[in-house]
């Protein structure tokens, strides 16, 4: 009895990192469907410990849902939402709309040719009211509509632009709202730091509240590096999307310790290529571990000094050894992006964080 009291004691001391960040938004990350099944029981124990809000990385998209029209598969999908359900987590679904990931039918006919506007939209709403249906009362948001919007503001030439025009967003967010009134819905995309897309998603924000349909939240993805994005640009986008009354989440956290692989480069196999993106295949030196969790603080410190717009800050993946970054974008790379390290150990940045909170309560506590 006393043994089992002192390990029990012990297990409600450890401080998380959720509890640093309290009340001021929910602190989220993005699971595989390992995690989510609970095989991985190393990293189901740092997200039960950690994180009080999950995401699915891949198990909800169109592909891995709806793979052949009419032909609906929710056995990922239901084992994620119930995951999060059972451990009393906020769920975001993740997504609903995006021109990659999709499966090849979606938008042709049998010849591959352009299915009609009517026809695409016939297929959307079927996609995004079977989805959102299906997860009425249990899913508490949706990235509705993910990247449409490219760094000069315009729209990026889709599919769904293609065949629909600008149409198909307010009415994948008019789907979604009709299929579950009470969920959350968010527009997603990335380099939101840039001055052209920062325009255009204000822009598109409005408009949707022009036409009266429902938009909680800009999602700013937060897939980072050394170099980029400017924390002040960065902030400057955040308040901007506030400004159109919505609230902001940073939905894709990651901050690749690599450096930066330029869009134009030619991705060779050489070995002084490969040598140049993947300097530390063992282990991170100190002084770039150092430099990227001070970074990745001044970030973290940036959420906090907002978090009166900030309502949700994820994780895109539980440890680095999870991380989409590795292998790309030439196989065998191996970054370093995450909050905890690839022997589940928080990154210094948040340990601090987690001795700091628990000097704090036990001080509190005398």
């Amino acid at each position: 009895m006393g043994c089992g009291s002192k390990v029990s004691d012990t297990v409600v001391s450890e401080k998380s990192l959720k509890e640093v960040v309290g009340d001021k938004f929910l602190m989220g990350v993005a699971l595989n469907v390992r995690q989510s099944s609970g095989a991985d029981t190393s990293a189901v124990k740092i997200v039960k410990q950690h994180f009080n809000s999950i995401v699915a990385e891949n198990c909800m998209k169109c592909e891995e849902i709806q793979p052949k029209e009419g032909e609906f598969h929710f056995e990922d999908a239901d084992r994620f939402v119930q995951f999060g359900i059972d451990n009393g987590m906020t769920v975001i679904g993740h997504c609903l709309v995006w021109h990659s990931q999709l499966p090849d039918w979606f938008c042709v006919d049998e010849k591959g040719q352009n299915v009609s506007p009517e026809k695409l939209k016939q297929r959307m709403k079927t996609h995004i009211q079977t989805v959102v249906g299906r997860y009425k009362g249990k899913v508490k948001g949706w990235d509705v509509v993910n990247e449409a919007i490219v760094e000069d503001g315009s729209y990026r030439k889709s599919k769904f632009y293609e065949i629909l025009g600008e149409e198909f967003i307010p009415l994948a967010f008019q789907y979604a709202h009709e299929a579950d009134p009470d969920a959350e819905l968010y527009y997603n995309d990335y380099g939101m730091d840039v001055q052209g897309r920062r325009e255009g998603v204000v822009k598109l924000v409005r408009s949707l509240k022009e036409k009266g349909l429902r938009i909680d939240a800009v999602g700013m993805q937060g897939h980072m590096g050394m170099d980029y994005p400017d924390i002040q640009k960065f902030e400057e986008s955040m308040l901007a999307f506030a400004s159109t009354g919505v609230k902001v989440m940073i939905t894709e956290w990651d901050m690749s310790a690599l450096p930066t692989a330029l869009r134009s480069a030619n991705i060779s196999d050489t070995v002084a290529f490969k040598k140049t993106l993947n300097p530390y295949p063992q282990e991170l030196p100190d002084s770039v571990s150092q430099a990227w969790n001070k970074r990745m603080q001044q970030f973290f410190q940036l959420f906090e000094k907002h978090a009166d717009i900030v309502t949700r800050v994820t994780a895109w993946g539980v440890t680095d050894s999870d991380s989409w970054k590795n292998d790309f974008p030439i196989r065998g790379r191996r970054d370093y992006p995450l909050l905890f390290d690839r022997n589940y150990q928080p990154k210094e940045f948040i340990q601090k964080m987690i001795d700091e909170q628990s000097d704090t309560t036990a001080i509190a506590q005398k």
